[in-house]
Parts: structure tokens; C-alpha cells; sequence
């Protein structure tokens, strides 16, 4: 049988095969050189596995130029200055009881190929002979300065609970303590501070002496260097770079280092090069209990902050917000020394360069109006104001994450992704898709997120002179106005008084709002006398003429249960107006009781509104209301007035008189 095709010179069809199936004949092409998507090549020069697998990873290069740096002029070797960084990790490591800290060697002791097998201790110091045990026969391998990707795989392998959701973020469980400890909190109480901090009735310091402090201090140490190996991050606090102050944390789980790697301000590689000696150390110890036998202590919790040795120990809790606002507790402290007011509050800045502090508690509306698509965000919750203008502490933001939802807030959902820390979320197993509104293991769900992974953050986060200061407060007894415009005197009372109002649970039915204060709108994390940053603030506002306003984003036309809520539209409304300056330049009357100075209309908000009264259908019901209110801000302020700021009275006077009068 003829086979066709053949002439073509591609294949040939034969039927007589034994199978009856075709025989498929291949003719050579006009070139047999030529083949068509080559992708054979050169085999790989590994010989074993393990050779194959480290050229997968090569050494990082710095992104930035290395400056060599000098000692007494003379220049350092890359292994001399890895040695000098060393030994000052391993110095803050040192236990009281040795004379020097443990062996540390950089790198991950699963790698075993990175580890050195025999390392000479990096002090100079002989080894005592006394108080030798098992820790002085091992290496400390330190895990130092880790990317997210690194600490991801740290935290995948080695910590149950960690895992990746659909967005990329980093899913964590803090364990038992899902939110801060205060009545846990304690600072060293001695000739440092003793003359400087706020202690007594309505302080949050509860003091502690250095010796306990000692213990616990040694408790954590020996904790952390009994370990195989230790995450160190060295950072900076406020972006302000004449005031930053360099922070070392010492941690043993890699989602507190990726937390912290977040929430404070990340070195360049040059930066780092030159880092060394921290000017504040954190210990983490939070796995392990302190004694409750411990003087002092009332728990197995203690967060312990010694500001005369510039350190703070964690023990018994794991939740990382005890890091990031006993910081913040340490800035209060530094910063005001150096005449720089630190300020628990929101920041941004208009496309003019108008800078605008927001003030104000949980469910105020802090978070909400202080992110404007219109506007640049310096910061969501610490800042400085100093003779330069205002900076922000932090290199990241602390969003809670409980009943988070896209279109409300989509720069916080969007920044939810690869690098983010995500507390006590709860997930779908499969699809690892977030579910927000699940409080199984806590209502106080959070993501940590670097700064930068909101859109219109502005880098490096600083900014000019603020021009108008904030307060807000949710009234929920509807008596306070939307708007109110403050002179000094009285932004000083309410920035002391700190309110806002909360709803009460249920009881027989009956809901009543219940008045919160919290000085200088953060009451748990101030170090100094409320009176002190509030003459600062009256300072700074006088100098650089900015003013001050109280903004009701609560209830009207009656309290909780009875009147409405003020839109959150009209709310934009003011603020808009505040940041524009068109509010100054409205016609103003004051109201009884609190001497308020309150606009007669304002474009885009119903004028009646504006002043309460006029709401309130029942006009004595609106009286005994505000009267009840101004009865709870004076018995608030009673822990104040017998505090004096310099060698008189008369500021505390002028407060006092600036609050209400009746």
C-alpha cells in the first residue's frame, strides 16, 4: 500500500504492522541543527543538594552607601565593627551575677552550616571562674534585625498559631493576655525620679524599688540567654532626627520582633552600621512568670520600666502593645526634658502644609477623621512638637481590626498584607479569609503595619507648627456642642480633663451614658503631672498661633436613648471648616454653664444644631443634663487643683476658672 503523504517528507502511515495501529515514520528536516523553544542549559555546578541549595540565597547587599566608621580617627573593618556590635549585644545581655554577657553568634542554629563550630567569647574580659554553669558552655545565637520574610519563616516553623492569611498578612496569638496589663505596670521610684513623676492618687505610676526591679531584671536576662537563640532589633523612636532615640529589643518570639520591626522607625543599612549603644533597652521575657513572692509584685505579670538605667522588663504577658506604649510611657518622660511636648494624638497635614492634632478616646472618631484622602498622614497615635514643628514617634500604625470593613476603611483593610502583624484574629481554616467580627478569642483584635502602607502617609513623617488643635469627645448626655471654639485657658482644661462618654451595658432595660476621663487624652501612658504637658501645650499654641477647638461627635436633641446621634457628614463639615479657616471667621455667642464660644451658622450644618439647647425638645431636661455634666468634669478636676506649676498657683487658678461655672 502506497503511504501517503510521504512526498511531503514529514511521516508516513504503515498498516501492516502487527498491532494494527499506524507506525508513525519521522524524515529528517532541511536542518537537524534547529530546535524549536530550546530551553535545555547548562547543568547546575552543584555537586550535592545542599550545595544546590545555598546558591539560592545569596548575601544581602545595603541599599544605601556604607560609611565606614571612625574611632578616634582610625577606620574599622567590617570584622572588627561585626565584633564591637557584637559585644554590645552581648553586653546588654550581661547578668548582674557574671562579669560579662553570654557568647553570641550571629545566625539561626537550624542553619547549621552558618554556625561556627568553636568562636572565642567576643568580651575582652577573662571568664570569672566562679558562678560557671551550663549557660557559659553555650552559644547565644542572635537572630538580629531580621527582614519580614525571615521572621515569617520564624514564626511558621517554631511558633504554634502562626499562620498566613489569604491577604499575606501574618496571623499571631498573644496568648493569655490579649490586651495591656496596667495595674501590672511599675517604675522605679527612686532619686531620678522621685521629683519628676506624677505618683499618688490618679497616677498611673505605681512605683516599684530598684532591687526588685533587679530581680525581675535578672529573671528575664537568664530567661532569655537560657534560649537558643534570642531576635534583637535595633530602632529608632521619632522621626525627628536631632531628638531620636535608639531602641534595642530583645525578644524571643519572632512576631514580637516583626510587631516592633513595624512599630518603630526602621534603620538604613547605613544607619544601622553606625548604631551603636542603645539608648533604651526592652527585655522580653513574656513567656515566663515573674515570682509572685517578688516584692511589689501582685501577679505573674510585671512590666517593669527603670528610667534611671534606661530599661524595661516584660514578664508574664506576650501581648506586644506593652512594648510599643511603654515606649510611648518612656517619650512622655525624655522628651518633655528636652522642652518637646509628647502628645497622645493623630496627626495631618493639608496640601498648604497646614498641620491639625487630633485628640481624643476610643470611639470618639479619632482614627476616622483624622485619615482625610485629602490631607497627609504624619500619624495615627504618638507625636512630638518641638521648636522644629511636629514629628511622629512611631514607624508604624496599631489599627483595631474588630468589625473592620473595606469600604469604611479601606486604608486600614488594604494595608493588611504581606509584612503585617496580625493579634488574635480568627480565620476560615481553609481559605485563611479573616473573618473581623469574630471576638472568639478577643474584642481587641489589631494589625501592626508599617507606616508607609498607607497611601498618602507622608515620608519622612514630619511637619510644621501645628494650626489647630482638636479635642474630641463623645457626648453621649447630648449637651456638649458640635463645635466649640477654646481660648488657652480653657484648651488646657478639657486637654487635662481628657472626656468623652460611653454607653452603659443594659441594666432593667435602662441605658445611661457613663463620663470617662483620661488626662491629657492618655492618662495610662503620661509620666509627668497632667498640668505640665498641658502648660507646654498652652505654650507651644500661644507661640505658633494655632487654636484650639471641642468637637462633639456624639448625641443631640437629647442623651443616648432619646436623641440622635450627629452625622458623621456633618462632623466632616466642621473639621473641613477648621482646617480651611473658614470657622474663624464666624460669628460666635457662649453657652451657660461650660462659657463656650459656639458659631451661629456654618455652611453645610443645619444651624440649629449647632447650639444644643435648641434640639432638646424638653428645655429643663436639657438643664439638669448639663448641669449633671458639669458636676461630673469638676469632681474629675478635684485631683488637679492642689497641684502647682512653678512657684504658684495662678496657672492652676486660670485653669480651673476655664472649666464649668454654676
Amino acid at each position: 500500500m502506497a503511504s501517503d503523504g510521504v512526498g511531503n517528507g514529514e511521516f508516513s502511515f504503515d498498516n501492516k504492522r502487527r498491532t494494527g495501529l499506524p507506525k508513525i515514520q519521522t524524515q529528517k528536516t532541511q536542518d537537524e541543527n534547529v530546535v524549536c523553544h530550546d530551553d535545555s542549559a547548562t547543568p547546575v555546578k552543584a555537586q550535592t543538594l545542599d550545595e544546590l541549595h545555598s546558591l539560592q540565597k545569596k548575601k544581602s547587599a545595603p541599599t544605601t552607601p556604607i560609611k565606614s566608621p571612625h574611632v578616634f580617627g582610625v577606620a574599622v573593618s567590617e570584622e572588627e565593627r561585626q565584633k564591637q556590635q557584637l559585644q554590645s549585644i552581648s553586653a546588654s545581655l550581661a547578668s548582674l551575677t557574671r562579669e560579662t554577657g553570654p557568647k553570641v553568634v550571629k545566625g539561626d542554629p537550624a542553619r547549621q552550616a552558618e554556625t561556627p563550630k568553636v568562636q572565642q567569647p567576643v568580651h575582652h574580659h577573662p571568664t570569672p571562674a566562679l558562678n560557671i554553669s551550663d549557660s557559659g558552655l553555650k552559644f547565644t545565637h542572635i537572630l538580629y534585625n531580621l527582614s519580614p520574610a525571615e521572621l515569617y519563616e520564624q514564626a511558621i516553623k517554631y511558633e504554634k498559631g502562626s499562620f498566613i492569611t489569604s491577604s499575606g498578612a501574618l496571623a499571631t496569638l498573644s496568648g493569655a493576655k490579649t490586651g495591656r496589663s496596667p495595674r501590672d505596670k511599675r517604675v522605679v521610684r527612686d532619686e531620678t525620679t522621685e521629683d519628676d513623676l506624677w505618683w499618688g492618687k490618679g497616677s498611673p505610676n505605681i512605683e516599684m524599688d530598684e532591687q526588685t526591679f533587679l530581680i525581675n531584671r535578672e529573671r528575664a536576662v537568664d530567661y532569655l540567654c537560657s534560649l537558643e537563640k534570642v531576635f534583637v532589633n535595633d530602632q529608632f523612636l521619632n522621626w525627628d532626627p536631632n531628638n531620636r532615640i535608639k531602641v534595642r529589643i530583645v525578644s524571643a518570639r519572632a512576631y514580637h520582633s516583626l510587631f516592633m520591626h513595624n512599630m518603630c522607625i526602621r534603620p538604613t543599612p547605613e544607619e544601622l552600621e553606625d548604631f551603636g549603644t542603645p539608648d533604651f533597652t526592652i527585655y522580653n521575657a513574656g513567656q515566663f512568670p515573674c515570682n509572685r513572692y517578688t516584692h511589689y509584685m501582685t501577679s505573674s505579670t510585671s512590666i517593669d520600666i527603670n528610667l534611671a538605667r534606661r530599661e524595661m522588663v516584660i514578664l508574664g504577658t506576650q501581648y506586644a502593645g506593652e512594648m510599643k506604649k511603654g515606649l510611648f510611657g518612656v517619650m512622655h518622660y525624655l522628651m518633655p526634658k528636652r522642652q518637646i511636648l509628647s502628645l497622645h494624638s493623630g496627626c495631618n497635614m493639608g496640601k498648604e502644609g497646614d498641620v491639625a492634632l487630633f485628640f481624643g478616646l476610643s470611639g470618639t472618631g479619632k482614627t476616622t477623621l483624622s485619615t482625610d484622602h485629602n490631607r497627609y498622614l504624619i500619624g495615627d497615635d504618638e507625636h512630638c512638637w518641638s521648636d522644629h514643628g511636629v514629628s511622629n514617634i512611631e514607624g508604624g500604625c496599631y489599627a483595631k481590626c474588630i468589625d473592620l470593613v473595606r469600604e469604611k476603611e479601606p486604608d486600614i483593610w488594604n494595608a493588611i498584607k504581606f509584612g503585617t502583624v496580625l493579634e488574635n484574629v480568627v480565620f476560615e481554616e481553609h481559605t485563611r479569609e479573616v473573618d473581623y467580627t469574630d471576638k472568639s478569642v478577643t474584642e481587641n483584635t489589631r494589625a501592626a503595619y508599617p507606616i508607609e502602607y498607607i497611601p498618602n502617609a507622608k515620608i519622612p513623617c514630619v511637619g510644621p507648627h501645628p494650626k489647630n488643635v482638636i479635642l474630641l469627645a463623645c457626648d453621649a448626655f447630648g449637651v456638649l456642642p458640635p463645635v466649640s471654639k477654646l481660648n488657652l485657658a480653657q484648651t488646657m482644661y478639657h486637654f487635662i480633663s481628657g472626656y468623652t462618654a460611653l454607653v452603659a451595658g443594659t441594666e432593667d432595660g435602662i441605658k445611661e451614658p457613663t463620663a470617662t476621663f483620661s488626662a491629657c487624652f492618655g492618662a495610662a501612658f503620661i509620666m509627668l503631672h497632667p498640668t505640665k504637658y498641658a502648660a507646654m501645650l498652652a505654650e507651644k499654641m500661644q507661640k505658633h498661633g494655632a487654636t484650639g477647638w471641642l468637637v462633639n461627635t456624639g448625641w443631640s436633641g437629647g442623651s443616648y436613648g432619646s436623641g440622635s446621634r450627629i452625622k458623621l457628614a456633618y462632623t466632616r463639615k466642621i473639621i473641613d471648616a477648621i482646617h480651611s479657616g473658614a470657622l474663624l471667621k464666624a460669628e460666635y455667642k457662649k453657652t451657660e454653664v461650660f462659657g463656650l464660644e459656639i458659631p451661629t451658622a456654618l455652611e453645610g450644618v443645619p444651624s440649629e444644631i449647632l447650639d444644643p439647647v435648641n434640639t432638646w425638645p424638653d428645655k429643663k431636661a436639657h438643664k439638669d443634663t448639663l448641669l449633671k455634666l458639669g458636676g461630673l468634669f469638676r469632681k474629675n478636676f478635684e485631683v488637679f487643683t492642689n497641684y502647682k506649676i512653678g512657684s504658684d498657683s495662678n496657672l492652676t487658678e486660670e485653669i480651673l476658672a476655664a472649666g464649668p461655672n454654676f
